[in-house]
């Protein structure tokens, strides 16, 4: 969880220069390619690490070493072919797909300097499920570590190199290319060189063994590779699916937020110039508005729930272990558990995000005013997706646990629908545009949250206690939102960044304080973020 925060905030520092580099139309470059990315990257982080985590886990239950290290090498074989695989497919589908996706055909070049990234993003896949199988999450966040330090040396050098050599680089593209463009395709080349340094930290660790040194108690024989290759694959696929189903989002938005201002400009450029101003006359308002809108608002919104899903990271060999010995009783506790430490971190920053959209925005992207108000905008409409994001990457982490991975699916499937219509229907209509795509991402994981409970109260048959765990944490975050209220309203005359600095210390220990008071002491807080099996 540490390193997944530290990753964000490396994360932040590449994504917040990186935007007042290259504002919201190079961001629409540099989108495209990450839109494609982010279900790559899904399926290699999610999807395949958590098939090799499962059956790990399940092997080392049964003291069966032997079958641990076949599953590893087994998984590498088959995984460094699924990489290599995508790999092509992006680099032959790299110019439809931006035409398709974001209409423009120079937002091919960033997508084809993502492609490299599936074959080392599914290499590492293995290796990180191989020590979370054995609740071993170290090399995890080394590598998720080393991943963003690289990326943001790498992505904003490259970036920066390619706008201060212009002339120069331009000599080797069409006449006419755009050299924001060529900066967001050398940005994201930044992101798949992480993507190998990822993996190059797994070569080093490996030079020193598997980190397993445990004698055999399984008295079967171990299972064949090929038999253990079908495993992987029946695994892995409902989980991949789930996985690639949760960046859909992304997808939807790609393809929906830009033709729907376009339509919107046609026929409603009246309403849409008194919101927007003149810039909605410019051709480049779609790509200005969703450069914002992802580069912006969707960067801070991600901040939490890439913390908090290091908690389904966490639990999934848990809950392995815990229903292959028919423990219901720790999987109800596993439920609560996390769902008070997710709840935790991501309620009172929801609230928060909510209260201090326009500070938060102004002080990260201060350069760019036009563009952090359509993004502040854009983000309270997010933040109750935000929340029930955090709250329920984990309970599916649980299910999949549970050998039930094609419910995530299913669940995520009917979110996705109802963010799809939603898009179609508001993006167009200029009263609320952007934030059409914000409250449809709300609605689409408050679905998945609903039907996630009801699913996981079936299958343990018993009530969950979740309303009973949240609650104490609704009433503090009210809390520290009053007290962040009032401390950004006493110091109104101070500037913004030191309003916001004073609202958020004063949300902190105002929240800490009812905590406290309210019972909730370092030792509960403790125990909900030890996972029992």
């Amino acid at each position: 969880m540490v390193s997944a925060a530290i990753a964000k905030v490396l994360g932040a520092l590449f994504k917040i220069p990186l935007t007042n580099v290259l504002g919201g139309i190079g961001m629409g470059y540099f989108s495209c390619a990450y839109g494609l990315f982010l279900p790559i990257y899904a399926l290699s982080v999610t999807g395949l690490s958590a098939a090799v985590a499962k059956n790990t886990a399940e092997a080392a239950a049964k003291g069966c070493w032997k079958n641990v290290r076949r599953i590893r090498s087994t998984a590498r074989l088959l995984f460094a072919g699924l990489g290599a695989l995508l790999t092509i497919v992006i680099l032959l589908a790299g110019k439809p797909f931006a035409m398709f996706a974001a209409g423009d055909g120079s937002a091919a070049y960033a997508v084809y300097m993502i492609a490299p990234s599936a074959l080392f993003g599914c290499m590492s896949a293995v290796e990180r499920g191989y020590y979370e199988g054995l609740q071993n999450m170290y090399p995890t966040a080394m590598s998720q570590a080393a991943e963003a330090a690289v990326k943001v040396i790498a992505g904003l050098w490259l970036s920066g190199v390619v706008l201060e050599h212009e002339q120069a680089v331009l000599l080797y593209f069409p006449a006419g290319t755009d050299i924001l463009a060529v900066s967001a395709a050398a940005a994201v080349l930044g992101v798949t060189v992480s993507t190998a340094a990822g993996f190059l930290y797994f070569l080093l660790r490996n030079l020193f063994g598997d980190g397993l040194r445990k004698q055999e108690q399984c008295s079967e024989r171990a299972d064949s590779h090929r038999s253990i290759g079908k495993a992987l694959i029946r695994t892995m696929l409902p989980i991949a699916l789930g996985s690639v189903a949760a960046t859909l989002t992304s997808i939807i938005d790609l393809c929906t937020v830009m033709r729907s201002l376009s339509f919107s400009q046609a026929h409603n450029m009246d309403e849409l110039t008194r919101r927007f101003g003149e810039a909605a006359a410019e051709d480049t308002f779609p790509a200005f508005v969703y450069g914002a809108f992802t580069g912006m608002a969707i960067t801070v919104f991600n901040l939490i729930p890439s913390v908090t899903n290091m908690f389904g990271r966490s639990v999934l060999p848990c809950a392995a272990r815990a229903w292959a010995r028919g423990r219901t009783d720790s999987l109800r506790e596993q439920v609560r558990s996390v769902s008070l430490a997710a709840g935790m971190l991501a309620i009172p920053a929801g609230m928060g995000l909510f209260l201090l959209a326009e500070p938060v925005m102004n002080v990260l992207y201060s350069g760019h005013t036009e563009e952090a108000g359509i993004a502040a905008a854009a983000l309270r409409s997010l933040v109750m997706g935000m929340v029930c994001l955090c709250m329920v990457s984990p309970l599916f982490s649980i299910m999949q646990g549970m050998g039930r991975a094609d419910l995530p699916v299913k669940i995520t499937l009917w979110g996705v629908g109802a963010k799809l219509v939603c898009n179609l229907i508001l993006v167009p209509m200029p009263a609320f545009a952007v934030t059409g795509a914000g409250i449809s991402t709300s609605l689409c994981y408050g679905i998945m949250l609903i039907l996630a409970l009801y699913e996981l109260g079936k299958m343990l048959s018993g009530g969950l206690g979740f309303m009973r765990t949240i609650m104490p944490i609704v009433y503090a975050s009210l809390m520290s939102t009053g007290a962040a209220y009032l401390m950004k309203s006493f110091l109104r005359g101070y500037g913004e960044l030191f309003q916001l600095a004073g609202a958020v210390g004063g949300a902190v220990i105002m929240y800490a304080l009812v905590l406290w008071l309210m019972g909730h002491s370092s030792e509960r807080i403790r125990e909900s973020l030890t996972l029992r099996m």
